[in-house]
């Protein structure tokens, strides 16, 4: 192991500028919200499911068409039989109704085959963008960075819930805007070839409702919705920490402050929607005005024709459901802008989270990004050259200049006060933390494995737990066993139910227990590299001493935090942390807790 023997206090600058402020996009409904969709939905189109995905598509347009020509035929069956019934002509009457129910024959699969199809195109769509989403959340542990995002919160939801939004929502809008263009056109004929004047009416009415409806209620309802999303995740959250957080919280009798955070929250919500509720309100009474006139608005119109002999009742209804369906299909934003609103609000979460997630791990820092970047390169052995490190968007320096090489074997024991960067510098060293300066020279990081304090169980097997990271291994029962009896648990299989036993096991197993366990896998996967941080705290000085000595008889470098002076003489050097950014080397051997840490 080679390397300088200290850095101290006077070394360290505190010259690192301060973080640019942050702020929230909030979406409006605009160009730019058309872009963020665009940005969202584009992959699927051109990606490799493209030749599906339009061939889905165009069958719903079909299907759509098909739909549209049957209600064509529906609205002038029903006008038909009015007529009938006015003139009291039973043949015309009967003729007309064998008509209805004949199309009704076909009318009525092709509309559930249509919304079957939708539903079926949106859930391929969800499948294909949440998989997306997720190689990316979990790639180069993009889910670990935004951690420390303060802009992109509740990622979860927004790949459990938002995409799920997102794509109903984004087959709806479309199949809906494709549809009113049919039944724009289909029935525009049938309205022009009864009154010009309702086409013309029809025009000024639609095209005043949806410039109120944008004007009044359009970007409000979209920020309201916006916080709403945002607000109710919180909630949710804080609901989700007192559950996996149960048993500590029930140690401290925290409950009144868990309720006081979660009262919070959750007043946060009721207050944001009963902002939401009131704009609706308004929202209501102008869609139901709207829509009502609609109604009395073609029969004013048409009256003196009829009652003049000039024309049939049953024209004046068929004039009067064309005129319906033509305001349905020009209206299409006025009659949608509640969902229109929550959809435009969700596309705003989802695209600032695709920035993140789905940009390539090697894409380079923003322009605006004032931090130098710790360098990672490719190296045999585990060395670091002037390592300035300090935390993600903060000017502290926990370590300055720091430069050291571990060969293989070597063991370096990572001590010092609380707060001086000791857990910090292994997030650099495995790839997490990058702000700062220097090289950090590293073998592949497949030969790295890291125990925490706090081992990671997962709700499976006890077989899963020994194995993990691994989905699976070629050891066999007996092998498996036997790495249980290395760590001192030769019991447990037996006791748990056998290693494809299902427990809940953080709260089965002790603390030293999961310890054992997570030091199984080091055993089982024999990497080269071995970081542990506190990893045997709850362990007694025998079960601590022979995992140790497991591990340096099979050669493998160590870098151990910790603060037992019986863990020293499992290491060769000593590296002391003396806060501020200054630290120390030492030889194990020379080193002693309680003259140099007092």
């Amino acid at each position: 192991m080679t390397m300088p023997n200290s850095a101290t206090n006077s070394d360290v600058t505190d010259d690192i500028p301060a973080p640019p402020k942050r702020k929230h996009r909030i979406p409006r409904l605009s160009l730019a919200a058309w872009k963020q969709f665009l940005n969202v939905a584009k992959p699927y189109w051109l990606g490799d499911e493209r030749k599906s995905a339009w061939l889905l598509l165009m069958l719903l347009i079909v299907l759509m068409l098909t739909e549209t020509e049957f209600a064509v035929m529906l609205n002038n069956q029903a006008g038909e039989m009015t007529s009938a019934l006015a003139d009291k002509d039973g043949a015309r009457f009967w003729t007309s109704v064998r008509a209805c129910l004949f199309v009704l024959g076909f009318a009525v699969p092709i509309y559930a085959g249509y919304y079957y199809m939708r539903d079926l195109f949106a859930n391929r769509w969800r499948r294909w963008l949440t998989g997306r989403f997720l190689d990316g959340y979990l790639k180069g542990r993009k889910y670990y960075v935004l951690g420390s995002d303060s802009e992109i919160d509740n990622p979860d939801q927004r790949i459990s819930e938002d995409i799920d939004t997102f794509t109903g929502r984004s087959i709806h809008f479309l199949l809906i805007f494709l549809g009113s263009i049919m039944q724009l056109v289909a029935f525009s004929a049938v309205l022009w070839s009864i009154s010009h004047l309702l086409v013309a009416v029809l025009a000024v009415y639609a095209l005043a409702g949806t410039a109120i409806a944008l004007w009044v209620f359009g970007n409000p309802l979209i920020h309201l919705n916006f916080w709403q999303l945002r607000l109710q995740a919180n909630f949710r959250f804080s609901l989700i920490r007192v559950r996996e957080n149960a048993e500590s919280i029930a140690f401290y009798r925290g409950e009144a402050q868990e309720r006081a955070q979660i009262d919070t929250r959750f007043d946060k919500v009721i207050r944001n929607f009963a902002k939401l509720i009131k704009k609706q309100r308004s929202l209501n009474l102008f869609q139901r005005t709207f829509s009502q006139l609609a109604l009395v608005l073609p029969s004013v119109l048409l009256a003196e024709g009829v009652l003049s002999g000039e024309l049939e009742v049953g024209r004046a209804i068929q004039a009067t459901g064309a005129f319906s369906a033509v305001l349905g299909a020009v209206g299409l934003i006025v009659d949608n802008f509640e969902s229109l609103s929550r959809f435009v609000a969700g596309i705003g979460r989802l695209e600032a989270l695709s920035r993140v997630v789905l940009r390539e791990a090697d894409t380079k820092p923003a322009a605006d990004d004032v931090h130098a970047r710790i360098e990672r390169r490719p190296h045999q052995h585990l060395a670091l050259e002037s390592l300035t490190l300090h935390p993600p968007r903060s000017r502290r320096v926990l370590i300055k200049a720091l430069s050291l090489a571990l060969n293989p074997g070597d063991a370096l024991l990572i001590t010092g006060d609380s707060g001086c960067g000791k857990s910090s510098l292994l997030r650099a060293i495995a790839g997490l933390w990058d702000s700062g300066s220097g090289v950090i020279f590293h073998p592949p990081l497949d030969d790295f494995f890291f125990l925490p304090q706090l081992p990671y169980l997962q709700p499976s097997t006890l077989r899963s737990q020994l194995i993990y990271p691994s989905a699976q291994t070629s050891l066999t029962d007996d092998e498996l066993s036997e790495i249980l009896e290395q760590v001192h648990l030769p019991e447990l299989a037996a006791r748990v139910g056998g290693l494809d036993a299902v427990q809940d096991w953080e709260k089965l197993l002790s603390v030293g227990e999961q310890q054992r366990v997570a030091f199984g896998r080091v055993l089982l996967h024999k990497p080269k590299i071995v970081i542990l941080d506190e990893a045997t705290s709850a362990l007694d000085s025998a079960n601590e001493a022979a995992l140790y000595e497991h591990l340096r008889k099979g050669g493998t470098t160590l870098i151990s935090i910790a603060h037992r002076a019986a863990v020293l003489r499992h290491h060769t050097h000593v590296l002391h942390l003396k806060g501020e950014g200054a630290w120390q080397l030492h030889e194990a051997r020379n080193f002693k807790f309680d003259v140099q840490l007092g």
